[in-house]
């Protein structure tokens, strides 16, 4: 009976021993999580630009693909984390495939037949989020819908066009807006997201087609990658 006492106790004090040391190691597992996380992060996004506001017999050819590349520094505005606005800069390249051509002397116009036709643009970009997540402190896997607008500035913008009788390539950054503006989404889970982006104005200047009015903008659909 003495030789059970004895052992009921030893496993008591060993018992509540191995409970307090789970519970320091939870204090200590607690107090190392960052609640004051941000999620600071690198983003690469590719998309299909789809184009609106198109001249009368305009039609895409291939996938007009663009590649988009920057950081955001994330501020959250509320206690739990879960919403923040998020400045960035980034760069972006845009390569349209269509049969919105230009001739020899630089005049454009709706090409019915042609071996090759593009316009490429490299632009810097400056977008700023405002940001929704039901992230944690303990997990950087949540759901997100990011909303965002960006100002988009033409570094350089080239035309080309090969046809069976003739072949030019253009520097054509003076006959588009210095300034893109436009607003688009994030939203998805993790690292997946659907990406969304409408411009608020034209790429052209001025009417490209004499007696056309419509000077085109800019639809893209795609997806977004944010990365930590």
């Amino acid at each position: 009976m003495r030789k059970f006492g004895l052992l009921l106790i030893t496993f008591c004090i060993l018992t509540a021993g191995f409970a307090q040391e789970q519970e320091l190691d939870k204090k200590d597992l607690l107090e190392g999580i960052d609640t004051k996380y941000r999620e600071d992060q690198f983003y690469f996004v590719i998309n299909h630009n789809i184009m609106e506001d198109k001249p009368k017999g305009y039609s895409p050819n291939s996938i007009s693909l663009g590649l988009d590349v920057g950081f955001l520094r994330d501020f959250p505005v509320n206690k739990q984390r879960t919403l923040a606005i998020a400045p960035g800069f980034g760069y972006s390249y845009e390569n349209l495939h269509h049969n919105f051509g230009i001739d020899k002397q630089g005049n454009y116009l709706i090409l019915e037949s042609y071996k090759a036709n593009r316009l490429s643009m490299h632009l810097l970009d400056f977008p700023i989020e405002l940001r929704w997540r039901n992230s944690t402190p303990e997990s950087h896997k949540f759901w997100r819908t990011y909303v965002g607008f960006k100002a988009s500035y033409l570094l350089s913008a080239n035309h080309k066009t090969v046809t069976d009788s003739y072949s030019v390539d253009y520097n054509t950054k003076d006959n588009l807006n210095k300034w893109l503006f436009g607003v688009y989404v994030g939203a998805g889970f993790n690292t997946w997201n659907l990406y969304l982006y409408y411009g608020l104005n034209t790429l052209y200047k001025n009417e490209p087609i004499v007696g056309d009015p419509e000077k085109m903008r800019m639809f893209k659909v795609g997806l977004i990658f944010y990365v930590l």
